[in-house]
């Protein structure tokens, strides 16, 4: 009956022998980790962390930024962009207030200077242009900026404090022409939208907005002499939980592939 502790002794010695073939598997296996499950790569792979990024952006970048943020997340797997939308000084009472959020983009670079301390170094990512918003058609004729004082049309504009409303004021300003709007909307998107539904005449708005609603409405370029340049700050939020990836999304925003989207919207390089 010896052979009973020798099987015994065997069969112990191959336990240990696949425990330790196992070992540096189970150490290989964390890297499997990272991977994205829907996909089976490294979530990795680009040397960016994965992250849910929530990004504020300003109003009139809402369709270029669909389309790049859905390119980036194909470009980093396991990553989620997620926009917010709104006129670039509601973004900023957004950050002062403490809204959860990883990384801000604003049409003006006066926004973005004003929350020196809740932001990363800014970029400038983009320029636009102004121009004069009308109906289909151009029912009412509009040609140039002084037939805006015309007070048998119906103009709108964005509030003075939306930084397309204060390109507005300032171009105005400058050719000493007196605009009464019938309102004044908080972001430019409201301003397309009123033009578009025939609640205005006309209105002014960025050049990449009348872009984005082809077919919808027409527009009146101004000349540059006469027009304002719009710069487009990117920055990372201090309050940001994904700091590296915010800020490898920020540094994609100046990338080749980013400018070519921006571009095919109208954008300027800076």
């Amino acid at each position: 009956m010896s052979f009973i502790p020798a099987l015994t002794r065997r069969r112990a010695a191959a336990a240990l022998v696949a425990v330790g073939l196992l070992a540096p598997l189970t150490a290989c296996g964390s890297d499997d980790d990272t991977k994205d499950p829907g996909t089976g790569s490294s979530a990795s792979a680009s040397g960016v962390p994965a992250a849910d990024l929530t990004v504020l952006a300003a109003s009139s970048l809402t369709d270029v930024f669909k389309e790049a943020g859905a390119a980036y997340e194909k470009e980093h797997p396991g990553t989620k962009v997620t926009f917010s939308f709104a006129g670039s000084q509601e973004l900023a009472a957004q950050v002062k207030q403490g809204a959860p959020a990883d990384a801000l983009v604003t049409a003006d670079t006066k926004t973005m200077d004003g929350l020196k301390p809740d932001t990363g170094t800014p970029t400038v990512i983009a320029e636009n242009r102004l121009v004069i918003a009308t109906g289909k058609g151009n029912p009412e004729k509009v040609e140039n900026l002084k037939d805006l004082a015309d007070t048998e049309l119906k103009v709108v504009l964005a509030a003075p404090e939306v930084p397309v409303g204060r390109y507005s004021k300032q171009i105005l300003d400058a050719q000493k022409i007196t605009v009464k709007p019938v309102s004044q909307e908080p972001n430019v998107r409201a301003v397309l939208s009123k033009v578009r539904l025939g609640e205005a005449d006309a209105g002014l708005v960025y050049k990449t907005d009348v872009s984005a609603a082809a077919g919808k409405v027409d527009s009146v370029d101004i000349p540059d002499e006469q027009n304002a340049v719009a710069s487009y700050p990117a920055a990372t939020l201090r309050g940001s939980k994904h700091s590296a990836a915010a800020e490898a999304f920020v540094k994609w925003l100046s990338s080749p592939e980013a400018r070519k989207f921006l571009a095919d919207a109208g954008f300027q390089q800076p």
